[in-house]
């Protein structure tokens, strides 16, 4: 089973890409996604093998946003791959079946798309503005969300989807309520001061939601 929070790292230089997945870890994320655009790809490959280390120590899996011959040259657990990103097909010929393809999804056409292309899992956002991103697709809210959970209940369609982009905890409550599988969050995480009762939060609050379900 996937993990129901995901952390995005952040960090304009590798030492803070290190040390704030160090950090998302020692508070108890056991999900992280590389994502390091400041670097080149010397700098990238470098923090991708010293995150894959301090991930196995902590048995976390390991994505890497964008580069899938970087993935698997490293051995990490998968790739997530943005709208402009390389095809999931061409990926996964790279990865192989064992290895995790997410995919980033705006509207309903481009989720259905990555259905389509087998994803493992849908990134779908944004939620609300971010400055994590540069080029930010158009905002879907909670009105965004629910068109599109149900018109993927409606059509029997199963697969994890992560809402992402400028979500708070107090957005948690509703966002689930949509039927979403979980969260992507990054300055959420990052900004913390106290990360390791942030993250019991939210896990308490993602996990529960399934057990009330259920």
């Amino acid at each position: 089973m996937f993990s129901k929070l995901q952390y995005i790292s952040q960090g304009a230089t590798a030492k803070e890409q290190l040390e704030n997945i160090q950090n998302g870890l020692d508070a108890g994320c056991d999900w992280v996604q590389l994502r390091f655009k400041n670097g080149n790809e010397n700098e990238f490959v470098e923090v991708a093998e010293q995150v894959k280390t301090i991930c196995s120590t902590y048995r976390a899996t390991f994505i890497i946003n964008d580069h899938a011959q970087i993935a698997k040259d490293i051995d990490a657990d998968g790739v997530h791959l943005g709208l402009q990103d390389m095809p999931v097909l061409q990926a996964r010929q790279i990865l192989g079946e064992s290895k995790i393809i997410g995919g980033t999804a705006n509207t309903l056409g481009d989720v259905l798309s990555r259905v389509n292309e087998k994803c493992d899992y849908i990134g779908l956002g944004p939620f609300r503005f971010t400055a994590t991103k540069e080029k930010l697709s158009p905002l879907l809210g909670l009105q965004g969300f629910e068109t599109i959970m149900n018109a993927l209940a409606e059509r029997e369609i199963n697969i994890p989807v992560y809402a992402i982009g400028g979500i708070m905890d107090e957005d948690i409550e509703s966002i689930l309520a949509t039927g979403v599988y979980g969260v992507a969050v990054s300055g959420m995480i990052t900004g913390s001061k106290d990360k390791k009762e942030l993250i019991q939060k939210l896990n308490s609050m993602l996990y529960e939601k399934v057990s009330n379900r259920g």
